[in-house]
């Protein structure tokens, strides 16, 4: 008898995937396939393909100790698409229908909704049920609010899932959100804590070779490479981190430092949004520090907001507005992608840092995103598809659910403050609060109107000028507004020729 064939993902390598559990090993097949397209729609770093790839045959391989035939495909099979892939095991086994997982990105989901008519065979699409909030929870929740927040869905959140809930149903301190105790700029008065780091396999190096071959211009370095690519690892790394990283996440989680990438952050995004891990066990696990007394609450509770929060909260957004939200343009940013985004090459000490690691790790934590690189983007008005393929194509935990809502909505404001209330727009004074960036870098963060100004002021007061038709009643922003109109006019005048003269030689930053 001819069964049912189960296309799995590269970003769905969890054993209990809800298309694998609507199986049976004795009567179904698994289709799994590396394949050009799905690599090259964005230019993806160097090491987002090892470490997709690289889970993917490592994932296959656990399904066949598992019983399930698995149909593999690698990049070097030359496959176009995942559909060339789901025809040939389909003509192959006879198979009478196609059962997969909703997938995570609105332009596969179209195709694969149209494969009933061009495979001419059923395609069951079943919910994704790692996720904590489902697509029409979410739409349920939205529906009817004038206006969505993140900080109200979270909450919403925490009293269903009951993380960090006291049993009279308050939340564990008293309070939801101890955002205000994380703000610390990194002293060195504690050690490090470095992510696990995991030596490639047999398997890895034979990606790695394959995806120097295939791809040798794209982004990033491809070695050294040593993220989990297997569910044992990213467990190993979810331990690790639970011991040695959490304990000073929540204090320091908003920091950057020259001396190190990673600080206490727990990079386990890549992990996670891939399927080695899912969010429901990462967020218990940490709970579990709290009341056994190993990691304070407030680094608890902001890691955690991070997952059923905001993570949630953006897929839902996504899923809620696509594809017009893709369109979205609210500041008329057009722009061009400065160069020194690919290659680094720009004095801004901030800035090329945060380059650097996302060239050498496919990695840069949320802060440098934000308020380095995204506010950069911001400030310069580049242009919103530009910068949207940019964090999609060079980060490792990047896939079109969670990175275009934060970079649409949260960088750029193109929205019109539907996921963020105002523009995350900021100076180089909250670089130089938060890092130690400006200590090494030839641009002077106490000025704005001077030629050796810190870019960030002189384009934050530009910035802040160009909208003040859009910004300047918006009750979070009116105190910026007040301080710019009270500023001596000759000083306004030296700070927007300064920004003029920056905005008309980007590549020279």
């Amino acid at each position: 008898m001819s069964g049912k064939l189960v296309l799995v993902l590269g970003d769905q390598l969890t054993d209990t995937l809800s298309c694998l559990a609507a199986a049976d090993p004795k009567y179904d097949k698994v289709v799994m396939a590396e394949v050009l397209a799905e690599a090259t729609y964005v230019r993806h770093h160097k090491k987002k393909i090892i470490l997709i790839f690289s889970a993917m045959r490592h994932f296959a391989d656990a399904l066949r100790n598992k019983g399930w035939h698995v149909d593999y495909f690698t990049i070097n099979d030359g496959l176009p698409d995942i559909a060339t892939a789901v025809a040939r095991s389909a003509a192959q086994h006879h198979s009478e229908r196609v059962v997969t997982t909703e997938c995570g990105e609105w332009r596969l989901d179209q195709e694969i909704r149209s494969w009933s008519t061009q495979l001419r065979m059923p395609v069951d699409i079943l919910t994704d049920d790692r996720f904590l909030c489902s697509k029409s929870q979410f739409a349920d929740w939205a529906s009817g609010r004038k206006q969505l927040r993140m900080e109200y869905f979270y909450r919403d959140m925490r009293r269903q899932t009951g993380l960090l809930m006291s049993e009279d149903g308050k939340p564990e301190g008293g309070q939801w959100n101890f955002d205000a105790d994380n703000r610390k700029r990194f002293d060195g008065s504690r050690p490090l804590s470095r992510p696990m780091q995991f030596t490639p396999d047999a398997i890895t190096d034979a990606v790695i070779k394959d995806v120097e071959s295939h791809f040798p211009d794209h982004f990033g370095d491809s070695t050294p490479f040593w993220l989990p690519v297997t569910r044992k690892q990213a467990r190993q790394a979810l331990a690790h981190f639970m011991d040695k990283g959490l304990p000073a996440f929540g204090d320091y989680q908003d920091a950057m430092t020259s001396a190190d990438d990673f600080l206490f952050h727990s990079v386990l995004s890549p992990a996670i949004n891939c399927g080695l891990l899912t969010p429901s066990e990462v967020c218990h696990a940490a709970a579990e520090r709290y009341y056994s007394g190993h990691a304070p609450l407030n680094a608890v509770e902001g890691f955690i907001r991070q997952i059923i929060g905001w993570r949630e909260y953006v897929r839902g957004i996504y899923w809620l507005t696509m594809p017009g939200y893709l369109e979205e343009n609210r500041l008329d940013s057009h722009a061009p992608l400065p160069w020194f985004y690919w290659d680094g090459n720009t004095r801004m000490r901030c800035v090329s840092e945060a380059i650097r690691a996302t060239r050498e790790h496919a990695y840069a934590h949320h802060i440098q995103r934000l308020m380095v690189t995204g506010n950069l983007a911001l400030l310069l008005g580049v242009d919103v598809k530009a910068i949207h393929e940019w964090y999609l194509a060079v980060y490792a935990d990047a896939y079109e659910w969670v990175e275009l809502p934060n970079t649409l909505g949260m960088v750029m404001h193109a929205d019109g403050g539907y996921l963020g209330s105002k523009p995350y727009a900021a100076s180089g004074k909250y670089i130089q609060r938060m890092s130690d960036y400006c200590a090494d870098c030839p641009y002077a963060v106490n000025t704005a109107e001077q030629d050796n100004s810190c870019p960030f002021n002189s384009l934050y007061w530009h910035f802040i000028q160009r909208h003040e038709k859009r910004f300047a009643n918006h009750p979070r922003m009116a105190m910026i507004y007040r301080s710019w109109n009270k500023m001596d006019s000759q000083k306004r005048s030296a700070i927007l020729g300064r920004a003029e003269r920056l905005l008309k030689n980007v590549e020279n930053l």
